[in-house]
């Protein structure tokens, strides 16, 4: 999430939320870039967050947590989805009196798999529907805001759309189209147990690149799109780049390693997001049993087999997902 202030902060508040309004928000995990993609393209996964918020009265902000962060995040009104969702409100010129969150978070914190995005995304998509209806910000806005409090709309637009989301800015303005993908396609993803920041993991970058590797890249990044909505014979050519990942590797050899061992037996293997889980796209269900295999037989040659996760997913297909929950 970017370090500005969040949006809002220092709003005038004209409205208050009513209490007794309980509502649940379903986020999914995110890959960005897919390799090629670099801060423009992201993938849905079917692996989920699930927030629910109660607004009250009685002037206290509570967070319960369980599952990821539940031992590390903190449980007032500085929890992070907390501090989003007023922010929000604040900016639409409302505040609420109380508020009681309960999060079950499954995705991981720090390994590249859209954790922060899904929490921004909750906490506007929570304030939205708090609002009352003359109120509502709309898709619009929503996309604004969470890219806005992210930096950039790469996981917040699959999060909040599903499928793959090409995303990009003009002038400050931020946009993404939904593009649905071909179904047979399972993404594998690989966990390790070490965490990498998406700070430290930029800040590796080279300031600029030579014109034939930015031409190249954007020929993989055009190859990718064709290969997961047409052609996914093609994932392991369209997954190339050269912009991001080896200037990144040095920071997570583990999966850098993994990576490499994959692609060398034609699978289509890339980091998700900044790193260090390891994503590959199988063409289908019997490649991502090929897949699951070599990634077990990598680990269990290089002796830490107990220090990852291998999920077998699927591509979220609906986005974000919002409940009301009737009043008593």
């Amino acid at each position: 999430m970017s370090s500005s202030t969040l949006a809002g902060e220092g709003a005038a508040v004209a409205g208050r939320i009513a209490p007794g309004q309980r509502i649940t928000v379903r986020v999914p995990a995110t890959s960005a870039n897919l390799g090629p993609g670099f801060d423009s393209l992201g993938l849905a996964l079917a692996f989920y967050d699930t927030v629910t918020v109660e607004s009250t009265d009685d002037r206290v902000f509570q967070a319960s947590v369980t599952g990821e962060g539940a031992n590390n995040l903190p449980s007032d009104e500085s929890h992070l989805i907390i501090r989003t969702l007023r922010s929000t409100l604040r900016q639409a010129g409302y505040d609420a009196d109380g508020l009681r969150l309960e999060a079950e978070n499954l995705i991981p914190h720090g390994r590249g798999m859209g954790s922060s995005a899904a929490a921004v995304v909750s906490a506007v998509l929570l304030a939205d529907a708090l609002l009352p209806e003359q109120a509502r910000l709309g898709a619009g806005k929503i996309l604004q805001i969470c890219s806005a409090l992210e930096g950039h709309p790469d996981n917040v637009a699959p999060a909040l759309s599903g499928q793959l989301a090409i995303s990009w800015e003009e002038v400050g303005v931020f946009y993404s189209t939904c593009v649905p993908i071909c179904q047979d396609i399972v993404p594998v993803v690989a966990i390790p147990s070490y965490e990498l920041s998406t700070e430290t993991a930029r800040n590796l970058l080279p300031a600029s690149v030579p014109h034939h590797v930015a031409a190249a890249n954007s020929g993989r990044a055009a190859l990718l799109v064709h290969a997961l909505t047409r052609d996914p014979s093609l994932l392991r050519a369209g997954t190339e780049e050269w912009l991001h990942q080896r200037h990144r590797a040095p920071a997570m050899k583990p999966s850098a390693a993994l990576i490499d061992a994959l692609r060398s037996q034609g699978h289509a293997a890339v980091v998700s997001g900044a790193g260090p889980t390891v994503m590959t796209l199988a063409a289908n269900e019997a490649e991502a049993v090929q897949v699951q295999k070599a990634i077990a037989d990598h680990l269990e040659r290089h002796d830490m087999p107990g220090s990852w996760r291998v999920l077998k997913l699927a591509v979220d297909t609906d986005g974000a997902k919002v409940e009301v929950h009737p009043r008593e």
